[in-house]
Order: C-alpha cells, then sequence, then structure tokens
C-alpha cells in the first residue's frame, strides 16, 4: 500500500465523496475534526458483513459468470494516481489463456447508480489494472436490497474522471480552498458536516 506520510494519499470513498459533495474532502483534510461515525455507517459495515458470508455460498450467475475466484475487502493502490482503496468483491476470471478481473461494490440501495458510484468502479478498475497488468472492463454494483447486480462499463470517460477529480481534490486541499456546496441541498440534510456549513440550512 501507498505510504500516507509521503505524500497525499486520497482513498477511493474520499473520491466518492467528493463527487457528493467537495466539502466533505475540505473538512476531512484541511480542518482537525475527529469524523463522528453515524448508524447509517455502522448499519452498513454490518450489512456488507452478513452479504460476504451469503456471497460465498452463492454462484457468480448473477454476474454472468460460471467460473470465478472471487477476492473480498480486497486492499488496491495506484502510485501513479495516488489513490488507494478496498473492493468489496474482486472476480478473478481466467478462460483460454485470457485474464480478467471484476470489481464489485456492495449497495445498500435500491436507486439508480449515481455518478459517485461510476467513478467509485473505474477508480477500482485503474488499480486493478496497474497491480494486475490486465485491462478491466466492467463492473457490477449489487443491491444489498434486492439482491441483484448492475453491470457498469469502465470506459474511458469515467477514467478520465476519476483523474479529473483527483487533481482537483488535490489542488484543494494543499490550497486549502472551501469550495461551494452542492447543487441539490437534499444531500446536506443527513450530511454529519451539516453544522458546518452556515450557508446551506
Amino acid at each position: 500500500m501507498l505510504d500516507p506520510e509521503s505524500e497525499l494519499v486520497f482513498t477511493v470513498t474520499d473520491l466518492k465523496q467528493y463527487t457528493y459533495c467537495p466539502r466533505i474532502i475540505f473538512y476531512t483534510y484541511c480542518l482537525p475534526l475527529l469524523r463522528p461515525k453515524t448508524f447509517k455507517m455502522e448499519s452498513g459495515i454490518r450489512a456488507h458483513d452478513e452479504a460476504r458470508e451469503r456471497e460465498k455460498r452463492r454462484t457468480l450467475s448473477a454476474y454472468g459468470l460460471q467460473a470465478g475466484e472471487r477476492h473480498f475487502d480486497l486492499p488496491v493502490a495506484s502510485q501513479a494516481l495516488g489513490l488507494q482503496g478496498k473492493i468489496d468483491m474482486a472476480i478473478e476470471v481466467e478462460d483460454e489463456g485470457s485474464e480478467e478481473w471484476v470489481p464489485v461494490d456492495y449497495k445498500q440501495s435500491r436507486h439508480k447508480i449515481g455518478a459517485h458510484v461510476r467513478l467509485q468502479l473505474a477508480a477500482y478498475g485503474l488499480m486493478l489494472e496497474e497491480t494486475h497488468g490486465v485491462v478491466v472492463k466492467r463492473g457490477f454494483v449489487y443491491s444489498l436490497l434486492t439482491r441483484k447486480a448492475e453491470e457498469v462499463p469502465l470506459t474511458k470517460t469515467w477514467r478520465r474522471k476519476v483523474r479529473e477529480a483527483l487533481e482537483s481534490m488535490r489542488a484543494m486541499v494543499e490550497q486549502e480552498m472551501m469550495p461551494d456546496p452542492p447543487s441539490s441541498r437534499r444531500r446536506c440534510v443527513n450530511c454529519e458536516f451539516r453544522r458546518f456549513c452556515n450557508d446551506v440550512l
């Protein structure tokens, strides 16, 4: 893994939250705050643990695969991107001499896949490519509520957006620039940092 003491290293969670609201990253890195652990976070951890145990007993048919090796809570990192994270599950598939890695992200949601989740999967793909030397063409979002998987193509556009977002995040933190609030105030209602934003609610 990358050494967080030697350079500014972001996590994939940072990247996802930056897309949702850039101020979360500003508060996390620029202010000496102890971020509270919310009930929603704790509930999500328990749900992921339960999903992992169920996944071990299932076939890979939900992902359109007949065979493959599952890797749970797989640590990944990219020196080039200054990024690290942990994938809920990655499927390693070998077929007639070719190798494919497929990242899978668990979600406690029935909602349509948002841009922040697509960015997260693209980041996982880039790190898998750097680590394993293979092209990662797709990922999946698995809903813990519906128990269905949705395929997400990891296109050049989303790969570019990962790099652009990381550049913006790094500039914001290094220059300690307070970003504008998100366009939708609905995102602010349950945010643990809401009390620091005097211009939103």
